[in-house]
């Protein structure tokens, strides 16, 4: 690890004493969450995102060392090593570099250079590449035998000696890959007969896009034609271009052996370089373009996770349905179920008996706050609550991932004498209560925020969206006596097992009195502890500090603090006046730094507090299907998805509408991210409908003035409801809230 301090803080521009720092905390099996909270002064503030680089750039440093040795190995094996191919080596700084040194050393399948040289070709080969003034057909003859029939075949064979040189040239191929990094093309054609079957790859039938500049979308797009079937695809550059480029390093002069150079570089190009380089070229675009979706993917599902929640309250939630009804639940302040029931508000006959049910539920179990899933007859379900006017707040609910959830064994563990439509229902009334909570239970491919997230490297992706469940867990904090096996999990240092032998033992104690007693969990030792007490919060502790992120192992110096204002830790936590009073530069010690003592003294002023946003209540226009919507409407949306290309929003249609990035802003943006977020409400002009392909084209910076105008109408907002046609007048201004909402998923379509 020590040989790796110095070429990771160079590429990341990071100092030697941080990397070495993390790489050590890292080794002693330290978490990236604990590292970037409790360990502040020693990384120098290292947010998670560098501590992530870091432990990335040395997990490819030590493959790479161990792909180095096995090469060095090999060649030294081989009786072959020179000081020549040790430099090289040791000058190598990518995978791609020691693969080319490696290549005429590799074990391969018999070539035609290996059965020219048998057959005693080698010697004509050398002859040509000296380029010397020879008679070639003369010099050919003394090479036939009964294997080489005529000088042709001879030529032939030396030619394949010089080919597979020069496909093992490490000049060469550096050469070239400089060529294709610069000046290679991605093409596509829709193969043979498949141009009807393939019309959803109709704008890739005849396509040509630089590969240095075009964007992962279009990557992903063409590449699962390929997959599919449906296109051909090459990545090269001009192939003149390539051959005068290997030409200028073969043929330095001009002799009778030029002609059969110049076909040994050409067969070398389009039978070994041109090949061998594309498949590398196709792989690193996939793997340029499968970064960009997971890193989409990722930054949308930490948005959602950090939804904002109601909070504890009782809940009433409704899975909606037409003609097998609506299924309701009523779920306490702790999201256990009390009561189901079926209801059908869609039968004319039976509205007023539902009506009734309905408001029974409300009074009898004190519900505070309606669910109601957005999936089919959602917005229908969404008014026949309202119409009711029990002046409780209605919210929409993302379903994706429901029924997932409904179905898992999760699901069946929590409630084993419930069904399907019953563990749905429930789930849409824990996600609005509490997002982060809900959601882990469900594999993140299944929320439906992702771009092409079932094309792309499916370890990588895993890799990164559990990183971001992680980071997300334990930046919010857990409950530790509310929370479940699942969620518990994600914070740092437990894990599956631990998790599940802290509920275990939870159940037998009834309730965490304090942090302590996670040292009588089963398994769960001193490291353990250390990582994750700080993350785990409980309410009515012994110990008001068990409440807060101060970690344990701080606690010494919040009780010499208060010692010293000579008033109690209750008197000091919240009061922020008293804390101001504090010299945070007394409690500095080797052990407790500077930084620690500040986040200590900003925990303290508010404890455990919740770091996502205040959930809010969002009124769609009244428009229920795409046949309803119409060119020129200005109407109110919610930001369900965000790509690279742009937004989709959802109008309360079933069909989430497109803003291209084009479409966002009136200043030049390159990412929706710069301006928008999940969950961000928006108002949004029609541009195009398309109910056959069911499409709908939206922008937003057509709703608002361009800059220097006199109105100021903002792009976040808050509407009342209304008819499509109508506009919005003088709507108020909202702060970016991101209320757990719709959020559908738009790719692979």
């Amino acid at each position: 690890m020590s040989d790796f301090i110095q070429p990771i803080a160079q590429k990341l521009n990071i100092k030697l004493q941080q990397v070495e720092v993390v790489l050590s905390l890292l080794n002693e099996g330290a978490t990236i969450p604990f590292i970037a909270r409790y360990r502040k002064d020693k990384t120098g503030v290292l947010g998670e995102v560098q501590i992530q680089q870091i432990q990335d750039e040395s997990k490819f440093l030590k493959e790479f060392t161990d792909r180095k040795i096995f090469i060095e190995k090999a060649i030294t094996e081989q009786e072959k090593m020179t000081e020549s191919l040790q430099d090289k080596l040791n000058k190598a700084t990518t995978i791609s570099e020691l693969e080319d040194i490696y290549l005429p050393f590799k074990p391969k399948r018999k070539t035609k250079a290996q059965t020219a040289r048998e057959n005693g070709l080698e010697p004509l080969a050398n002859i040509i590449l000296a380029e010397n003034n020879v008679d070639l057909n003369e010099v050919a003859k003394a090479y036939i035998n009964e294997k080489i029939i005529n000088t042709d075949a001879a030529l032939q064979g030396a030619r394949d000696i010089i080919a597979e040189l020069v496909n093992e040239d490490i000049q060469v191929r550096a050469k070239l890959r400089r060529l294709f990094e610069t000046r290679a093309t991605l093409q596509s054609k829709v193969s043979a007969d498949k141009e009807t079957a393939g019309i959803k790859y109709k704008d890739y039938f005849e396509f040509s896009e630089p590969i240095s500049k075009i964007p992962s979308h279009r990557i992903m797009a063409i590449l699962r034609g390929f997959l599919e079937g449906y296109l051909s695809i090459a990545i090269s550059p001009e192939e003149e271009t390539a051959l005068e480029l290997i030409e200028g390093l073969y043929c330095t002069k001009m002799s009778t052996c030029s002609e059969q150079i110049k076909k040994a570089v050409k067969d070398a190009y389009k039978r070994l370089l041109q090949p061998s380089l594309e498949t590398e070229y196709r792989s690193a675009l996939k793997t340029r373009a499968d970064e960009e979706a997971i890193n989409v993917f990722a930054e949308n599902l930490r948005q959602l996770l950090l939804s904002s929640p109601v909070g504890g309250k009782r809940i009433l939630a409704i899975d909606p349905g037409y003609r097998t009804g609506c299924k309701v639940v009523c779920l306490d302040e702790k999201g256990d179920l009390q009561k189901t029931e079926l209801i059908f508000p869609h039968e004319t006959n039976r509205l007023a008996q539902e009506e009734i049910k309905i408001k029974n539920l409300v009074e009898q179990y004190g519900i505070e706050v309606f669910a109601i899933g957005d999936g089919t007859a959602g917005r229908e379900t969404e008014q026949f609550v309202k119409r009711l006017q029990l002046n409780l707040p209605v919210y929409l609910v993302n379903e994706d991932g429901a029924s997932i959830y409904s179905a898992s064994a999760i699901a069946r563990e929590e409630f084993p004498n419930e069904d399907i439509t019953v563990r749905g229902a429930v789930s849409i009334g824990r996600r609005l209560m509490d997002p982060l909570a809900e959601l882990v239970k469900i594999d993140p491919k299944s929320i439906g925020v992702g771009q092409y997230q079932h094309d792309v490297n499916q370890f990588r992706l895993k890799e990164k969206l559990d990183a971001t469940v992680i980071s997300c867990v334990n930046n919010v904090g857990v409950n530790l006596n509310t929370a479940s096996k699942h969620l518990l999990s994600y914070v740092s240092g437990i894990g599956g097992s631990l998790a599940e032998n802290i509920v275990k033992y939870r159940n037998e104690i009834g309730r965490f009195s304090n942090r302590k007693q996670l040292l009588q969990v089963p398994r769960l030792g001193a490291k353990a502890y250390e990582q994750c007490a700080g993350f785990l919060r409980i309410k009515a502790a012994d110990d008001l500090l068990d409440e807060s992120a101060v970690h344990p192992e701080a606690y010494p110096v919040v009780e010499t603090m208060a010692k010293d204002l000579g008033v109690t830790i209750k008197d000091l936590i919240g009061k922020e006046e008293l804390l101001k009073k504090v010299d945070a530069k007394k409690y500095v010690t080797e052990q407790v730094g500077a930084l620690t003592i500040a986040d200590i003294l900003n925990e303290l002023k508010k404890p455990g507090l919740d770091p996502r946003s205040e959930a809010s209540t969002f009124e769609f226009a009244g428009i229920y299907s795409i046949e309803e919507v119409r060119v020129g409407m200005e109407v109110p949306g919610v930001v369900t998805n965000i790509t690279r290309f742009g937004a989709f929003v959802d109008i309360g249609v079933k069909q989430d509408g497109l803003v291209h990035v084009s479409e966002i802003a009136h200043k030049y943006i390159t990412d929706p991210n710069e301006v928008l977020q999940l969950n961000q409400k928006v108002n949004v002009k029609v541009l195009e409908v398309d109910i056959a392909r069911k499409r709908i084209n939206l922008s937003i910076k057509q709703t608002i003035p361009l800059p220097g105008g006199n109105q100021k109408t903002p792009a976040v907002k808050h509407f009342n409801n209304q008819r499509p046609n109508q506009k919005v007048a003088q709507p108020a201004e909202l702060p970016i809230a991101d209320a757990l909402t719709l959020l559908k998923q738009k790719f692979g379509k």
